[in-house]
């Protein structure tokens, strides 16, 4: 258990902005083995920041006058909110993938291009794009209630930090070994972490599930199947999201890079909530 925690605080170290400093930071220690480790706890991450952004959302619409803009607020906050707590980790991979593979043809340009800290056309482009779709698509869903729009940041947190696992897994590493920081987490990833991956994806849809039979099942009596209808379409458009993605860098770049991973999460979650929007 205590192996465990070290990993996931880790985690929040590497991926948030959550302070673990002074003594926790000198129990939970550091090394690149346990940086690899840690990459299992990636899903978990998700609890915390998509639980954030919920609990954020929930307040806003709760206390916001009541009016037909109040959704479009609390998305842009919540949005502001999860953005600083990761510190624009994932958005950065999005510019940096969306430069280097829009920017050039030739694979090793575009490795090239995505190493650089600059932002170019391509990644400003991508993030804004991206930031105006989340933001549009989390009003849309808050505009049909409450509950909803909170379990639907809670999952998509969760279940798009879990896919880039699966792109560790199933491709090689090919960025600059010596220069990436993330390059202990782009070693091959073990299926024992995978399992511990999963069981925090699985937890957070059985928590989901257990609360939807709770309410809804009891208050009104349909098929437990259409109460599940617009979640599993939600899953299966960020699946298809992700195998998009490892496709399109198996073909481009033969491989992936940490950028690659964070690119794979916003694009993930953003299928996550365009599917559910659609079921509904």
């Amino acid at each position: 258990m205590a192996r465990f925690l070290r990993h996931y605080l880790l985690a929040l170290q590497f991926f948030t902005r959550v302070p673990v400093t002074g003594r926790v930071a000198a129990w939970v220690g550091y090394s690149p083995a346990m940086l690899r480790a840690s990459a299992a706890h990636f899903p978990g991450v998700g609890w915390l920041v998509g639980g954030g952004a919920a609990l954020i959302t929930a307040l806003l619409l709760a206390y916001l006058p009541s009016n037909p803009f109040a959704p479009l607020v609390a998305a842009v906050l919540c949005t502001c909110a999860s953005v600083w707590a990761t510190g624009a980790f994932h958005e950065d991979g999005l510019a940096d993938v969306a430069d280097g593979l829009g920017g050039s043809q030739d694979r090793e340009r575009a490795l090239l291009i995505m190493k650089d800290s600059r932002v170019g056309a391509f990644g400003a482009i991508a993030v804004v794009l991206a930031l105006l779709a989340k933001v549009s698509l989390l009003a849309l869903l808050g505009a049909q209630g409450i509950a909803l729009v909170c379990t639907a940041l809670f999952l998509a947190h969760v279940v798009s930090r879990t896919w880039p696992l699966l792109l560790i897994r199933l491709l090689p590493h090919v960025g600059d070994a010596a220069g990436s920081k993330s390059k202990p987490l782009a070693d091959q990833i073990s299926w024992g972490s995978l399992f511990t991956a999963f069981s925090w994806c699985f937890m957070a849809l059985a928590l989901v599930g257990y609360a939807q039979s709770a309410t809804d099942f009891i208050a009104e009596p349909v098929a437990s199947s259409a109460l599940w209808r617009p979640w599993g379409a939600a899953l299966l458009a960020s699946a298809v999201a992700f195998g998009l993605m490892g496709r399109w860098f198996k073909r481009r770049l033969q491989g992936f890079t940490g950028d690659c991973l964070g690119a794979t999460q916003q694009v993930c979650e953003l299928a996550f909530y365009l599917g559910l929007s659609l079921a509904l």
